[in-house]
């Protein structure tokens, strides 16, 4: 059931809000804590990973923030009903697909991040960006945003 603008937002958009709130601030975390060389939070990343990241051109800063700071931004905007939310997690999409494409293609990824988990990231990060904007778009078409 279709719920407007003006009427109460259904549970789902909470749900998924709040999870993408925590997954975009947790992505968050890890721009900060990357960029700003925290040797703590670093320590726990194995060498041939730190040199890989410190081997990366500067150029790739820009997206994977647009990346991060988007898919935060579209979630406070999603909990906020704004249909702004579209737009900041197609931002955040965007830059996602910039920065994972370039790794995938243009570099050679060190084995730790091949095996395991590590090797899957890539993928449910863009899936869960793509899935943030469908479902802001999706609330949009449907009248919940405003």
């Amino acid at each position: 059931m279709a719920t407007t603008a003006r009427g109460r937002a259904p549970a789902l958009l909470w749900i998924v809000g709040f999870l993408g709130l925590l997954w975009n601030a947790f992505g968050c975390y890890d721009y900060l804590m990357t960029e700003t060389a925290n040797a703590a939070y670093l320590a726990k990343y194995p060498a041939d990973q730190i040199a890989y990241l410190n081997a990366l051109p500067s150029w790739l800063v820009a997206p994977w923030a647009l990346g991060v700071w988007g898919g935060l931004l579209g979630s406070i905007l999603l909990l906020m009903r704004s249909r702004y939310s579209v737009w900041a997690f197609a931002l955040s999409f965007i830059g996602c697909v910039v920065v994972m494409g370039y790794e995938m293609l243009a570099t050679t990824v060190p084995v730790s991040m091949t095996e395991g988990v590590m090797a899957m990231m890539p993928w449910v990060i863009l899936v869960v960006a793509a899935f943030l904007l469908w479902f802001s778009w999706n609330e949009e078409k449907k009248g919940v945003l405003r």
